[in-house]
């Protein structure tokens, strides 16, 4: 890994973390003196990663601090006392994902250095014809994976966050309602990796079943965290 992956990787988890901890500093009242801008202005250069599919993993890690400080909104709370063993177990669960979702950002950034290198490989020859589309087709399958566990992942933020629009303090229920859209945006920015990827699969078969189950997650888990948002709406605006 190189240096401004690792430097990448540091400030995503400082970030994430300073959010995510039971009791806030008072230097969270300066939100913005907080964030390292080393992900962000790597994102907005012409740098190959990150791109899409590491944003989606770090959008769905946001999603899932999101939830996570619902959870530490609600806990020890005596109004939420019947809750507070499922609420626990949600906010261990989402410590996990951010972890897992952080790393799927390099994950997303490893993946993507193969394929790279073989769309540049030489193609002059049979011979480099034949070396180029054997390394092409196994890069492939790589940067099929890694977004799809991005999207896997996603969905276990959003369960999550539909156990909190239902059990998760008042006070923090425009937030749970945050998590729900971050992690529907992280869902569907990395199935278009997925998508684009599929495309130039020779193995129709590996792709189609790579498609189908991109199509699985995103129809069944937009239409429930759409429904759960909808939910948020409805008790926030009565």
């Amino acid at each position: 890994m190189c240096s401004r992956c690792r430097a990448c990787r540091k400030s995503l988890r400082h970030c994430v973390s300073m959010w995510t901890r039971p009791a806030r500093s008072a230097a969270c009242s300066k939100p913005a003196s907080m964030i390292d801008r080393t992900f962000i202005d790597e994102l907005a250069s012409k740098a190959p990663t990150p791109g899409g599919g590491g944003a989606s993993a770090y959008c769905g890690a946001l999603a899932a601090a999101l939830s996570s400080m619902v959870c530490n909104l609600t806990l020890g709370k005596a109004a939420y006392s019947a809750v507070q063993d499922e609420v626990q177990d949600c906010c261990d669960q989402l410590s996990a994902l951010i972890d897992h979702l952080i790393e799927l950002v390099e994950e997303d950034a490893n993946a993507f250095a193969p394929l790279a290198a073989a769309y540049g490989m030489p193609r002059e020859t049979p011979e480099e014809q034949q070396a180029k589309e054997e390394a092409l087709q196994t890069a492939l399958i790589a940067a099929c994976d890694v977004p799809l566990s991005i999207m896997q992942t996603c969905t276990h933020v959003i369960e999550l966050a539909e156990v909190l629009v239902e059990k998760g303090s008042r006070m923090a229920l425009s937030d749970t309602g945050a998590s729900l859209l971050f992690a529907k945006a992280a869902l569907q920015g990395a199935s278009l990796n997925v998508v684009i990827n599929c495309a130039s699969m020779t193995d129709r078969d590996r792709a189609s079943m790579y498609q189908e189950e991109m199509r699985n997650l995103l129809n069944a888990y937009t239409m429930r965290a759409d429904r759960a948002y909808e939910t948020v709406v409805k008790e926030l605006e009565r």
